[in-house]
């Protein structure tokens, strides 16, 4: 249905429908998009743009503009600064009288500065009018949030020649009123998604240097905690091959964070175990063990990585029951926790340690596999050996 196809407009029906549609999208640029999209396909301009205000460097861009033939004006090509004829006119409420219900068009304008005495007014109408010929709009439509001019709606002529009615100008009026409260929510999600960001990757640079921290402090697992997030994350990505319902983005991230903070605890440990020349006691075996309590302990105050916490404390269970620190077996063993206990075993099999040498990448291999169902979680070593058939491990 043509949205101007007889005099009688149903505002309500087109303004919920339009509404509706721009409260699901969260991106400012989309949501733009979607909208001159909507006044192209449904009013039948010749082509329609949207400046929106940059807070950062207080200017209005040109963010899309839009016509039958394509893209007329390319993104971010056009601005204008506060003081531009065109933004002035509707941010400053003493040139309010120069508007049509808010609204600039070109052929009142036009009539207003013919049969009216030059003035300052009229000369700023004038520079107004040279900016909408240089975007060959006839029409302008501001779009408010508070007292903020958000945005200004940039019309072409439609495309059988007529004018704008009046009630054509009171509903994009209406409908920049609706494009504004969408774009500042869109907007203040995607201030928050971009804070939340920044939070995440602080947080992901704590973790990397806490993994570095517990690296330095054990001389003969260097580089450990690296190669076990590695491993780790290849077991996962060949799981998720499978099945990406076991290993979704949000497993993933936190195997990822779970493995580089899996040996965290290790901290609390006294170096004089950690670098102990030889096997340990039953008393140091003991203290040795606690390392995986006392990382989640570490870790619990941080809620963000509640499931990330399940690795670092449960990657030491065995799937026949004879782990610690719980004896968790088969499936109550968080599988986060199964992969890093393959993961973590593969590692230090192919390290050296101070009472032995390193057992190459195939003999520690064999010896995964030879623990499946007792040691490990049978779904964790099937994908490891696939791995380390392909040569990725």
């Amino acid at each position: 249905m043509k949205l101007f196809k007889s005099t009688r407009i149903d505002y309500k029906k087109e303004l919920e429908s339009a509404a509706k549609t721009m409260i699901l999208v969260h991106d400012p640029g989309t949501l733009i998009r979607l909208v001159v999209r909507m006044i192209i396909q449904k009013v039948n301009v010749r082509h329609a743009g949207i400046l929106l205000h940059d807070k950062i460097r207080n200017t209005y861009i040109l963010n899309v503009s839009r016509g039958s033939s394509g893209i007329k004006i390319p993104t971010g090509f056009a601005r204008m600064d506060s003081d531009n004829a065109l933004i002035t006119l509707f941010k400053d409420k003493s040139y309010k009288e120069l508007l049509a219900d808010g609204a600039l068009t070109y052929n009142e304008a036009k009539r207003k500065i013919k049969h009216n005495s030059p003035g300052q007014k009229l000369n700023l109408l004038k520079k107004a009018l040279y900016q909408m010929e240089i975007f060959q709009a006839v029409a302008c439509i501001p779009s408010y949030y508070g007292k903020e001019l958000l945005a200004i709606l940039l019309l072409g002529a439609k495309k059988n020649g007529s004018g704008f009615a009046r009630s054509e100008i009171n509903f994009f009026t209406a409908l920049a009123s609706d494009v504004a409260m969408a774009v500042r929510n869109a907007q203040l999600i995607e201030d928050l998604e971009s804070e939340l960001n920044k939070k995440y990757r602080l947080l992901i640079h704590t973790i990397v240097a806490l993994a570095a921290a517990i690296d330095a402090k054990d001389h003969y697992t260097h580089g450990h905690t690296e190669r076990v997030t590695n491993v780790s994350l290849e077991i996962a990505k060949k799981i998720s091959q499978k099945s990406d319902k076991v290993c979704n983005e949000k497993f993933v991230e936190s195997l990822r964070i779970a493995s580089l903070l899996h040996d965290i605890g290790k901290i609390g440990i006294p170096e004089s175990i950690l670098n102990k020349q030889g096997p340990l006691t039953a008393e140091e075996t003991k203290i040795m063990r606690e390392h995986t309590v006392v990382g989640s302990t570490i870790l619990e105050p941080i809620t963000e990585l509640e499931d990330a916490i399940l690795g670092v404390k449960y990657h030491h269970e065995r799937f026949d029951g004879s782990g610690y620190p719980e004896g968790l077996k088969g499936n109550e063993i968080p599988f986060l926790a199964a992969i890093i206990a393959v993961a973590d075993a593969f590692d230090a099999m192919i390290s050296d340690r101070p009472y032995r040498k390193a057992l190459s990448h195939e003999q520690a291999a064999y010896e995964i596999t030879s623990a499946s169902g007792r040691q490990f979680d049978p779904r964790v070593v099937n994908s490891f050996f696939e791995l380390y058939q392909e040569g990725k491990i």
